[in-house]
């Protein structure tokens, strides 16, 4: 947590996906500020450049594709086979904030750190790099970091019932429908489903420290 502008820089892409979704990180965009002379400038190319190269190898692992598809068995037994891709949507993103969740409570103090060495990165520096390199230009992440520091909704992933809540939000930004309340049952079974394959999901040769 020595390095909260890389930090910052790893959740840009995320962020980005709430706050502007037209604005996307590529690597060849990226790369070209790893050297950058100014240290936060290349500290948070550096941490979207690690992003990116760690959604590559997550989602094509054989633990990822086994542990979304068995969530998704379980969205399904829930909405219904005839619901479209809307169970398979489910699974990859809640296996993902499950994930979260996982680690959190492994070691709680970790999340703590992260927001603590968040609340020292200069927002609108970081939205002026991240336009430097973007897609498009984009004028809400600044305020969107300030609203992400703030409610810090990454310690709702914990509680079935509060990312519940939150799953309602992604499903609203993405024009689906709502889910019901007994997802909430859905969204336990799955969580045990992700604790038991953390391993799988971050396997040794690619992360040592779960």
């Amino acid at each position: 947590m020595d390095r909260p502008e890389f930090l910052a820089g790893t959740a840009v892409p995320d962020l980005l996906s709430v706050a502007d979704r037209k604005v996307r990180m590529r690597l060849k965009r990226v790369q070209p500020f790893l050297d950058h002379p100014n240290k936060r400038t290349s500290e948070i190319a550096a941490g979207i450049a690690q992003h990116l190269h760690d959604d590559d190898w997550f989602h094509r692992t054989p633990g990822f594709l086994n542990v979304t598809e068995a969530v998704a068995a379980l969205f399904r037994e829930l909405l219904g086979t005839d619901d479209g891709f809307r169970p398979g949507f489910l699974g990859h993103i809640a296996s993902e904030l499950l994930l979260d969740a996982a680690l959190i409570e492994r070691d709680s103090g970790r999340l703590d750190a992260y927001y603590a060495a968040m609340q020292t990165v200069d927002a609108e520096n970081l939205q002026a790099v991240v336009n430097l390199m973007g897609t498009a230009q984009t004028e809400r992440l600044a305020s969107f970091v300030d609203a992400f520091r703030q409610v810090q909704f990454l310690r709702d992933y914990r509680d079935p019932e509060r990312l519940l809540f939150r799953l309602n939000q992604v499903m609203r930004r993405v024009r689906l429908p709502q889910l019901p309340d007994t997802t909430i049952a859905i969204l336990a079974r799955a969580y045990v489903v992700v604790q038991d394959r953390v391993r799988d999901l971050l396997p040794d040769d690619k992360f040592t420290d779960c």
